[in-house]
């Protein structure tokens, strides 16, 4: 499990190096600079503000500049806000986005699970059809269209609960409901369908004629190997929640890492453009690596010498 681990981090680093170089590639090939305004600035002022965040030298010496630094921790400033860097960017709003993100998937794990275990014991009957209904009405609605009838709903009609802004739990509530309903949708459809395929196997039928309870049996043996499809998408699901979502971040006003992102693309702001996407890379990574150590948990029988 060691060398496994330690061939995961090397291609890890290797992925995140990759995800660096395409993602630098691409800001320099789109049309426009951090520098553009809808008030054209003169040449000299854009010209020195080049020449001091060296956006002046060659492609291939600012990237190895950028990888130099992320060598040192250090992910550079920011073009627009000029008092703070990326590492400050990233170390206070990534905090609010995970607030959210967690309370979001607990939502989605707690929602979906459960779901799909009872659609599951319940095959082709109404409350199977009715927990597939559900799940396939949150994967059809966008978040662009939740979040605004959950404000419309909650928020504005009933006023039970803020609609904007970040603050308490309250202010929590609609936009985890928000993020974490496609997801929840997700695992509840992936749950069934493992769940149906493990109740038919043939220990299951055996642990049955021992005359053990059907309760010992689904919690016992049926659904700990049905986790195991799930634990694969819970992984990444975690990652891509827990870093906050742009779309439900811009809805709701929230001042997340998310929010930051959208700004920074609008505004070519590259080094927080490439400090955010590798943060959300390294988290991706990571979360399959602890999935992947998981299954050794859940199955005994899956090894990695």
């Amino acid at each position: 499990m060691f060398a496994y681990i330690i061939r995961r981090i090397f291609w890890s680093i290797l992925i995140l190096l990759i995800l660096s170089l395409i993602t630098f590639t691409l800001m320099h090939m789109i049309p426009g600079g951090p520098f553009d305004r809808e008030k054209k600035l003169p040449s000299e002022i854009i010209a020195n503000l080049e020449a001091y965040y060296n956006l002046d030298e060659p492609f291939w010496k600012q990237y190895l500049n950028y990888l130099g630094g992320i060598l040192h921790f250090d992910l550079g400033p920011s073009f627009t806000s000029r008092s703070r860097t990326v590492n400050d960017i990233i170390r206070q709003q990534a905090p609010i986005s995970a607030q959210l993100g967690l309370f979001a998937f607990f939502i989605a794990v707690a929602l979906g699970i459960p779901l799909g275990i009872l659609a599951a014991l319940k095959q082709n009957t109404a409350i199977d059809y009715t927990c597939m209904w559900l799940a396939i009405l949150g994967v059809s609605l966008p978040n662009m269209a939740l979040g605004p009838f959950l404000m419309w709903i909650f928020g504005l009609k009933l006023g039970w609960l803020p609609i904007a802004r970040w603050g308490g739990i309250s202010h929590m509530i609609l936009p985890a409901i928000t993020l974490g309903t496609a997801y929840s949708a997700i695992i509840a459809r992936l749950t069934r369908a493992s769940m149906l395929q493990v109740i038919r196997e043939d220990y299951i039928r055996t642990a049955r004629a021992k005359g053990l309870s059907e309760r010992v049996v689904m919690l016992h043996h049926a659904l700990k190997n049905a986790l195991i499809p799930v634990t694969t998408v819970l992984g990444p699901i975690f990652a891509i929640i827990i870093t906050g979502s742009m779309i439900v971040e811009q809805i709701f006003a929230i001042p997340g890492i998310g929010k930051y992102f959208v700004t920074s693309v609008m505004n070519r702001d590259y080094p927080v453009i490439m400090g955010i996407t590798l943060f959300f890379g390294a988290l991706i990574v990571i979360a399959n690596l602890v999935v992947d150590i998981t299954y050794g948990f859940l199955d005994p029988r899956i090894r990695y010498e």
